[in-house]
């Protein structure tokens, strides 16, 4: 995934490090391996080089992936969509020499859109999608958290029971440490060229995931356009937004809603977050400064 994954773990006494190693390590390059924009090879590759009503096999966690990931697009009126690949291409964030194509771009622009939601036909029972219509899929804003999920899985299955794993920033805790402290979670400050602190959240049981415009971004015509992809207006998210975190069962929700409420902005992304009762940070730009909106049980928390 081009970044590194993480976990902190209390395992019984004489537990084999390197037999756990390699498990965490398997799970996470399994998800590389299908899920990877840049390994030509990847399972979501071959499916984004099918032909149009084709049946393709794939893995079951990619197929998880990819109903999860429609439900959420759903559920967040378009606002994420993983049919957005020619776009995040276009826009110089995919594979490739990170140029902006303007022709390309407004090629694109020129299109009706066609979410992925429109376009993708998944059959769960048997393990199989077709697309109904030409499509690149990318998944950059759900596949690291499913990713943490997995790390997650794969100590529960060894019977390891205290842990915080993560990939880059996407965090799951499960329990407390030993001495009944929760795990602490530090929330960057959302500014770019500067790694520094702004809060810290306590995380037990539960699964934390930040979007933001701070670390992934392209200069263009003395314009900074951030990574993430608004595919109904197509092109980068603009709004006063600096990050959103989210905080949920599992990564790969929290992955993918911190995704969709960014590019919904401040206005919508809250009152979204509050219909559904979720728990989410909003960091708004403010003058020269951050503003920070908390969202607890869909209720606004007054600090």
């Amino acid at each position: 995934m081009g970044t590194r994954y993480s976990a902190v773990f209390f395992a019984a006494p004489g537990a084999d490090e390197a037999a756990i190693n390699a498990r965490l390590f398997a799970a996470v390059n399994e998800v590389d391996r299908q899920m990877s924009s840049w390994k030509p090879n990847s399972d979501l590759n071959r499916l984004n080089d099918a032909s149009a009503q084709q049946w393709l096999s794939i893995p079951a966690e990619l197929c998880t992936v990819l109903d999860a990931a429609l439900r959420v697009s759903r559920q967040s009126h378009g606002a994420f969509d993983i049919g957005v690949g020619e776009l995040v291409h276009a826009w110089g964030f995919g594979p490739g020499e990170g140029r902006i194509d303007e022709q390309r771009i407004k090629a694109l622009k020129a299109q009706p859109h066609r979410p992925a939601t429109d376009v993708l036909e998944i059959d769960a029972e048997h393990r199989r999608v077709r697309k109904q219509a030409a499509i690149t899929l990318d998944l950059s804003g759900i596949a690291k958290g499913y990713g943490v999920d997995r790390l997650a899985r794969c100590l529960d299955t060894l019977g390891i029971t205290r842990y915080l794993v993560g990939i880059d920033g996407e965090m799951r805790a499960r329990d407390t440490k030993p001495d009944g402290q929760p795990w602490a979670i530090a929330i960057e400050k959302p500014v770019r060229h500067l790694r520094d602190v702004m809060g810290v959240m306590e995380l037990s049981d539960a699964a934390i995931a930040t979007s933001g415009d701070y670390r992934h971004w392209i200069e263009h015509h003395g314009k900074s356009h951030a990574h993430t992809i608004d595919g109904a207006r197509r092109e980068p998210s603009s709004n006063r937004l600096a990050a959103v975190s989210v905080v949920a069962s599992s990564c790969m929700l929290a992955d993918a809603w911190a995704t969709a409420l960014l590019v919904l902005g401040e206005k919508a992304g809250i009152e979204l977050a509050r219909e559904r009762g979720m728990n989410a940070l909003f960091v708004l730009h403010d003058g020269d400064g951050f503003k920070e909106i908390s969202i607890a049980a869909g209720e606004r928390v007054t600090c």
